[in-house]
């Protein structure tokens, strides 16, 4: 077929895509409005996995699994905008790193309400001014993250997903060279993430200037001569900072967790991951005795770590599988006095 004839057989399939988009949209309305009168959740990730799972498994055509995922995760985020607009509240500002795995799971057109504090965006969904909340877990570099765990103990909300991003760090400013930077902001674990980066350069004897955010560090950056910023590409875009350099970081597999919080648990998917706080008493033998019970019924931990809150010893554990699937539900039960289950939500990764 010549160029033209191509042309018209992809606006033909356009337009029957526009309209099976619609229909599509027709059916989510009513499935809103049903939700509507029950109270429902909107959002229920476990459905979305349920349904890309069977799309990968029909795919015989050229898309990959990827592909599938941007493509019909963010019609699935159109979707929820029509059923019910809810807002996102996460660790801001815009074009920070939970900005984007806010975009990931909740697409573009979203509303989306950037607090300053992880404690923050705590209090805002359970004050019902965000329906969902987008925090940062743990790093790969830098290990967990405290302040996220202390507001799980002290929040009944719930962890109903968890986003994976990529991190990778630009080296982005007004000047025209590394010798003309005589300042460079950024966040204290950016710097940290890039050391090598700065001793090659020639850069770990300028200021280094540590801010809230990366994004805030573009924005100072574009205001102030002789400056730079270390900062995420989207920051330096938004900013119309040029970017001198990319993928500074020290890792190249540097990747940052997130969990999105809500006020509801998901149901059983298939393919989910349990968080949980536990507290133990403090005697020989304790938490091998709580581990044991796992092991015996063939439960599969992906995580245990100490963590301490207010002088109290806690571990923050974490295992493959829901807290509702039967072979777990005794387990849950024989240590309800100890156990504060944080969520069960389909996992993404094995691990960080």
């Amino acid at each position: 077929m010549t160029l033209d004839e191509l042309r018209v057989q992809i606006d033909t399939i356009d337009d029957t895509l526009l309209e099976l988009y619609n229909q599509r949209m027709e059916y989510v309305h009513q499935v809103g409005e049903l939700k509507n009168t029950t109270g429902a959740p909107i959002y229920r990730p476990e459905r979305e996995q349920s349904i890309l799972n069977r799309l990968k498994a029909k795919n015989n055509g050229k898309l990959t699994d990827t592909a599938i995922d941007a493509l019909f995760l963010e019609m699935f985020a159109v979707a929820r905008n029509l059923e019910r607009p809810e807002a996102i509240a996460f660790l801001g500002p815009e074009a920070s790193f939970t900005h984007q795995a806010a975009e990931r799971k909740f697409g573009a057109m979203s509303a989306y309400i950037p607090i300053n504090s992880i404690s923050g965006v705590f209090r805002e969904v359970n004050r019902g001014t965000a329906k969902f909340g987008v925090v940062p877990i743990e790093n790969s570099s830098n290990g967990i993250v405290s302040e996220t765990i202390n507001c799980l103990k002290e929040y009944n909300l719930k962890i109903i997903a968890e986003v994976f991003v990529d991190v990778h760090h630009t080296l982005a400013s007004r000047c025209n060279s590394i010798g003309e930077i005589k300042k460079v902001y950024s966040r204290d674990i950016a710097f940290n993430q890039c050391h090598n980066f700065l001793e090659d350069c020639g850069l770990s004897d300028v200021e280094l200037v540590p801010v809230d955010s990366t994004a805030k560090a573009a924005k100072l950056a574009m205001e102030e001569e002789g400056t730079a910023a270390i900062c995420a590409d989207v920051a330096a875009k938004m900013y119309n900072l040029p970017i001198l350099f990319e993928n500074i970081e020290d890792r190249d597999n540097n990747k940052t967790r997130f969990f999105i919080i809500s006020d509801f648990d998901n149901l059983l998917s298939g393919n989910d991951k349990t968080s949980m706080l536990v507290r133990l008493p403090n005697t020989p033998g304790s938490l091998v005795e709580f581990l044991n019970d796992f092991e015996r019924c063939e439960v599969n931990l992906t995580k245990i770590k100490s963590h301490i809150i207010e002088g109290e010893s806690l571990f923050f554990i974490e295992f493959n599988g829901h807290k509702d699937d039967l072979h777990i539900e005794d387990i849950m039960a024989r240590h309800q006095d100890v156990i504060q289950i944080l969520g069960s939500y389909v996992k993404e990764n094995d691990d960080i």
